[in-house]
């Protein structure tokens, strides 16, 4: 269960210069809500926003961050995807922040029905290669994640952290009070996200290759947008179950029969 003191936060990483923070959670969430899971970056005192969420979540996520680093110092908000609970909020947020926005090219031109009027701020992620440096030389490259579960979809991976921003992929639904920050046995949470993953995922070969480019990463941690942060072996493990899941189209005879 997540202690009463993270609610507000856990910095998952910081030499100084550059944090990883997660920016805690609601405690009413569960009342018709899916649990998000927002991040922020802090480097040399400039802030990147990693999936703030929906407009519901906004306040909060406010909040959360302004205690960290001043609203007119977030330079980036990075979007996994285009839910509405990642991005739906994405109006308000240039409305309070000098931001540009960085997104799959896929979805540039479905942002207009979040709010979206001037796409001055708007950067498409293809259009950058593979990765933005910040001011501490520290760099965040983009990972591409398409088909798992949107077709457009890129991780984040935090170079100086080691830390991936991984969206959906790995996401887990706790049951109520059993809801956890960190995920070290990844065999106690392998029940909350099998069936999500099997259903969102359009086959094995996706799962397949995202794993094995991850794994080159060698990440510290995956930090996903729901359920708990994979640290240490949960991590390989969690890669190693998933480079070797049966799921979407693989399942089609299954799922016609359901």
């Amino acid at each position: 269960m997540i202690d009463s003191g993270d609610m507000n936060g856990k910095v998952l990483f910081d030499d100084g210069e550059h944090k990883f923070v997660w920016l805690g959670t609601d405690a009413d969430y569960r009342r018709g809500v899916v649990q998000t899971m927002q991040y922020l970056i802090i480097d040399k005192g400039r802030g990147w926003l990693l999936d703030p969420g929906g407009v519901h979540l906004f306040s909060r996520v406010v909040a959360s961050a302004s205690r960290l680093v001043p609203l007119d110092r977030i330079e980036g908000i990075f979007f996994s995807h285009q839910d509405p609970d990642v991005s739906s909020g994405i109006a308000l947020w240039l409305g309070v922040t000098p931001a540009k926005i960085y997104i799959s090219e896929l979805w540039t031109r479905f942002l207009p029905h979040f709010g979206i009027v001037d796409a001055s701020r708007v950067v498409p992620i293809e259009s950058l290669g593979k990765g933005v440096s910040l001011g501490s030389g520290a760099r965040l490259a983009f990972v591409p994640t398409h088909f798992m579960h949107s077709p457009g979809a890129f991780s984040l991976f935090d170079e100086r952290s080691r830390i991936l921003f991984s969206g959906d992929v790995g996401a887990a639904i706790f049951p109520e009070g059993e809801e956890r920050l960190f995920i070290d046995d990844f065999e106690l949470a392998r029940p909350h996200l099998e069936g999500f993953h099997r259903r969102i995922i359009a086959s094995n070969a996706v799962a397949r290759r995202w794993s094995e480019s991850v794994s080159r990463l060698s990440p510290a941690m995956i930090a996903p947008q729901h359920g708990g942060v994979f640290r240490d072996k949960a991590v390989r493990d969690f890669l190693s179950w998933l480079g070797g899941l049966r799921c979407g189209v693989d399942l089609l005879d299954e799922l016609y029969k359901a």
